[in-house]
């Protein structure tokens, strides 16, 4: 078959005589829909000026292939840019067909551009790849209470499909569908047996099976992307501790309600105020460089002595690390000091 390039002509046409002041770009892609055919280039997508351009969208099938010729909003393209969304390679691959303005032709090189330096920034990434990772997580939670087999089936497979963005993102890289197989053999530096737990979940039999294995893939990508994070560029400029300091500041009162409950004998209540202590020093963890702060590992309900131990020790160690990097928290040991001094 080798109507492509006709049928990318014959767009640009249709353009060109109904709709020259309502489409700002057409874009094509270089496509070969199986192995038998020819690759040839031809219309992908339009991206709108006006509404009146809604009249362009067609979709037909010649010769049994489906064609649809579709628009995208410029906020849609952008997501692209920022590698979110649709498969990138949309931006990525896209030769302009038609441009209705210098203007318009260059806001999409200009948007290619973004993609390619966001592809070049292991921080940006990185964080890409945490997000999808995430992804996996939510649907996995939801797919633990799920009973219906086509269910699992369709929740597994989106697992699938974030666990290797995630990896492809770490790798600066994207995945280039529609062969899933070559995409995942495209990534650059893999986790060991990611490729084969992929195939597991797909050959499994069971909603049991399919759910166990893909908490395996998601625990995987996790260790992999945690292991990465050690080479990763994790700031542009320097954190400033003084805005730990504040965090500290704001943070100081809820240590205080953990040693109280434990204080009180009370593991319901400690447990729980350091479950949202946890997850805030967590996040200020990764985003200070600061390393050992689990508490909750140290939880014991019969004996929460150590535990309070264990609290109090990463308090210390979080207002050394500020007055390490020469920030001061603002304290006082009495309100007559507070308003001496203010």
């Amino acid at each position: 078959m080798k109507q492509t390039r006709a049928l990318a002509d014959w767009a640009v046409r249709k353009i060109e005589t109904e709709y020259r002041d309502d489409v700002c770009l057409l874009l094509g892609s270089w496509t070969r829909h199986f192995d038998r055919e020819q690759e040839e280039l031809s219309f992908h997508y339009y991206i709108p000026a006006t509404s009146r351009s809604n009249g362009l969208a067609r979709t037909f099938i010649i010769d049994g292939i489906g064609y649809d010729l579709f628009p995208m909003t410029w906020e849609r393209v952008e997501r692209m840019a920022e590698v979110r969304g649709d498969n990138p390679a949309c931006l990525d691959k896209a030769e302009i067909l038609y441009a209705r303005t210098d203007d318009d032709r260059q806001r999409f090189a200009s948007l290619q551009a973004r993609l390619h330096a966001n592809l070049r920034n292991p921080h940006f990434m990185y964080n890409r790849a945490l997000e999808e990772i995430d992804t996996a997580i939510q649907i996995h939670r939801e797919m633990l209470f799920e009973e219906n087999l086509g269910t699992v089936r369709e929740n597994a497979g989106y697992i699938c499909m974030n666990a290797a963005n995630a990896v492809a993102f770490a790798n600066q890289q994207y995945l280039d569908m529609p062969d899933h197989n070559k995409a995942l053999r495209s990534i650059k530096n893999i986790p060991a047996g990611f490729t084969d737990l992929y195939e597991r979940i797909i050959r499994a039999e069971t909603a049991g099976e399919q759910k166990r294995l893909c908490h395996d893939i998601i625990a995987v990508t996790r260790q992999f992307l945690a292991e990465h994070d050690k080479n990763a560029v994790r700031w542009t400029s320097a954190p400033d501790f003084a805005e730990l300091a504040t965090w500290y500041q704001e943070l100081s009162y809820t240590w205080r309600r953990v040693y109280y409950w434990c204080d009180r004998k009370d593991p319901v209540n400690a447990y729980l105020w350091c479950c949202f202590l946890q997850n805030e020093v967590d996040k200020v963890g990764a985003d200070f460089g600061i390393d050992d702060l689990d508490m909750l590992g140290a939880f014991d309900a019969d004996d929460l002595p150590p535990f309070r131990r264990r609290a109090e020790c990463v308090e210390q160690h979080i207002i050394a690390e500020i007055a390490a990097h020469g920030a001061e928290i603002e304290s006082y040991l009495s309100v007559e000091e507070f308003l001496r001094r203010n």
